[in-house]
């Protein structure tokens, strides 16, 4: 007799995108005949669902040297899907699971589902692929502008408008609703991103479109070389609320900078109500220089850092991922610290407010 699959695990892990090398924090959830993964663990509607019947797991896997602890998922069309844990028993647990629910699955257990997934229905006749490199044309593409929000600059963007008037003026589409539904598939498909507040509410879920036709409503192509500038030195401003929590862990470690991408030491100072890591001048002063908001973030072992020039590190670096896509790298004294470090930060960002 059928029935609906039950959860097995749930939690965050960094997943890289289908189409371009970027990794981001997702809400994973293994049921028995599938990983669903959501942007936020509050969401009713996944991302995207990998189904299992017919799939193989890979662990470890070294295709991406600088990260540790990942896994590859193989459906059976021969897609790949990886995700990367935090640690390596964490790792290990969810391969360990995944391999039983394939085992079930393949020993004949049936369920009975209905995907909860808003799919976008284009036609057969459209491919993303090509649209995306002709939008990208420098001399018949969109326009990529320096645009101001908020005391904010993005860089190498364009608005929701703009896409949806190239659109028109293309012939891709005979109205700008339609434009809506082929500008969502786009973002869903990760050939745009939203840059600012605004669109990243919408593409979370939180208006009537993933995308939106406003002129202050911000995108751009992932592999553009976009920057937004607007933060201080280092990091974001620290509100009085942030300090009541009980302070869960404290040492120093080295941390990159956002703009100059040099390393410099800092005092670490780990809180959990709310769920925030500040960081203070190791030489003195009650004040913290910036602080990293942890709620629904992912932070995972690296091995090394692309275009920047390592501090002596050696094989004791990591990376926080925040809830809005914010990387943070740090070094810690020794291996163990590190793991110590990982642990704590997660335990804080899945119970802390």
């Amino acid at each position: 007799m059928e029935r609906e699959p039950m959860r097995i695990r749930e939690g965050y892990l960094v997943k890289k995108g289908s189409m371009f090398n970027t990794w981001k924090p997702m809400w994973v959830v293994l049921l028995e005949d599938g990983i669903e993964f959501y942007k936020r663990k509050a969401d009713n509607s996944p991302k995207g669902m990998i189904p299992l019947k017919g799939s193989s797991i890979h662990s470890p896997c070294q295709d991406f040297g600088k990260r540790m602890f990942v896994f590859r998922l193989t459906v059976a069309k021969q897609q790949d899907h990886f995700f990367q844990a935090a640690y390596l028993e964490e790792r290990d647990a969810w391969v360990r699971d995944i391999k039983k629910a394939i085992h079930r699955i393949d020993g004949g257990q049936r369920f009975a589902r209905k995907s909860t997934r808003k799919s976008i229905r284009l036609p057969e006749t459209i491919n993303l692929s090509a649209l995306y490199l002709s939008m990208k044309d420098p001399e018949k593409g969109i326009k990529e502008l320096k645009l101001e929000k908020d005391k904010r600059v993005f860089n190498h963007c364009f608005t929701g408008t703009c896409v949806i008037d190239w659109l028109v003026s293309s012939s891709s589409i005979r109205n700008r609703k339609e434009g809506l539904l082929l500008a969502s598939s786009l973002l869903s498909e990760g050939y745009l991103q939203p840059a600012g507040d605004t669109s990243k509410a919408a593409a979370e879920g939180l208006s009537d479109t993933p995308f939106l036709d406003l002129s202050d409503a911000y995108y751009y192509f992932p592999d553009s070389g976009f920057f937004c500038e607007g933060y201080s030195s280092d990091d974001d401003v620290v509100l009085k609320e942030e300090f009541r929590g009980t302070i869960v862990k404290q040492g120093c470690l080295l941390k990159q900078g956002h703009r100059r991408k040099n390393w410099k030491v800092r005092k670490f100072v780990l809180r959990d109500d709310p769920a925030y890591l500040h960081y203070y001048d190791p030489a003195g002063g009650e004040e913290p220089l910036g602080a990293i908001h942890l709620r629904g973030c992912v932070v995972t072992a690296v091995e090394d850092m692309p275009d920047t020039k390592k501090y002596d590190a050696d094989n004791i670096l990591f990376e926080i991922i925040t809830a809005n896509e914010i990387h943070y790298y740090l070094q810690a004294a020794s291996s163990t610290e590190r793991t110590e470090w990982i642990k704590a930060i997660q335990s804080v960002a899945r119970t802390g407010k």
